[in-house]
């Protein structure tokens, strides 16, 4: 009698349903001639290795103009996921093929020395022209990084509401988001305090925006950055992913990845920033310059089913002691409580 061990893994029926449906979907597209393509996402890496991260979908046909003047939400949704994709990753003149998995995601490390600072890679699917993909190379003597949530930190977004999360994210305008005040002013000021440092976007928004969110950031002024984002499927034992257990995950290989780096970690109260900032600064204390958490207005709390400060003294108590812990409603307000805590220096 086979061991349990042996017995192949079950995998939660939604999941085994919404992989038909896109293989459907997929088979589909390319009766009619549409063929695969990889969408690059911003990676990170360190001396002798690269993260490199992108997806393969088959995307709609390029609306009239070719331009994203004008982008509803629900655009970004519409690309069929190609599952388990061969995919060509060439790194300094050397070509490496990775499997995609089953939502199309490519998240591979690759061994390659690369200077530090922003380099290209690129990458390609099918026997199509090579993508180019931008990778943060983090030298080894920098010790110092930024983690920022997106939702209600660096975007006005009023999550997780599901009706409001729903319209913000299919229905308007990406051109109609607005950043939260000084947090632009606020992330530019920290990497121009720290040349080399990487900046790192975790958040639990789906993969599907992530275009949208460098096209976002760059036209408001903030500073380029690696993106940690996830893809909203359901998994192999559960309806959809866990948005913590992901930034969880995340936190610890960077902290594994880069030992030298203290990273400010910077969210906002209105999800489960605080506990797993929190959690993390436990686990990993050497790892965590400090944390900074943007108070959510009166309104946006409660569109956003603000779950805030609810810890009791004793259990905030213990990660205060680890490192500064800081808090205002916007940019301006956190930066000024970074300058009191030591954090960022008072300019001359």
């Amino acid at each position: 009698m086979p061991s349990s061990s042996s017995r192949p893994e079950r995998i939660h029926w939604f999941a085994r349903l919404e992989h038909r449906f896109h293989a459907w979907r997929e088979r589909r597209a390319r009766k009619r001639g549409r063929t695969a393509t990889i969408v690059p996402f911003p990676g990170y890496g360190g001396p002798g290795w690269v993260r490199v991260v992108g997806r393969v979908l088959i995307l709609p046909k390029t609306r009239r103009g070719g331009r994203d003047a004008s982008v509803r939400g629900w655009r970004s949704f519409v690309g069929i996921p190609v599952s388990f994709a061969t995919v060509t990753i060439t790194v300094a003149g050397r070509a490496h093929e990775v499997a995609a998995d089953r939502g199309g995601v490519v998240d591979c490390r690759i061994d390659a020395d690369l200077p530090s600072g922003w380099q290209e890679v690129t990458m390609s699917v099918e026997g199509q022209d090579p993508i180019p993909a931008r990778v943060f190379i983090v030298a080894e003597d920098v010790r110092f990084g930024v983690v920022s949530d997106v939702d209600d930190t660096v975007m006005v977004t009023a999550l997780p509401r599901p009706l409001i999360a729903a319209w913000n994210s299919f229905v308007v305008d990406e051109h109609a988001r607005t950043p939260v005040p000084g947090m632009a002013v606020l992330l530019e000021r920290l990497m121009r305090d720290n040349p080399g440092s990487p900046m790192i976007y975790l958040s639990t928004g789906a993969w599907n925006v992530a275009p949208t969110l460098n096209r976002f950031l760059s036209r408001h002024l903030f500073p380029a950055g690696s993106m940690l984002l996830t893809d909203w499927g359901p998994t192999h034992e559960r309806w959809f992913r866990s948005g913590r257990e992901h930034k969880l995950q995340n936190l610890g290989r960077l902290a594994e990845e880069f030992p030298h780096v203290r990273w400010l970690l910077i969210g906002d109260d209105g999800q489960h920033d605080e506990a797993i900032y929190g959690q993390f600064l436990i686990e990993h204390p050497d790892s965590v310059a400090a944390v900074a958490i943007r108070r959510l207005l009166p309104a946006e709390g409660v569109l956003a089913g603000r779950r805030a400060a609810a810890r009791a003294d004793g259990e905030q108590a213990e990660p205060d002691d680890l490192a500064p812990w800081v808090s205002a409603e916007d940019g301006a307000g956190i930066l000024d409580e970074l300058i009191d805590a030591g954090v960022v220096r008072t300019e001359p």
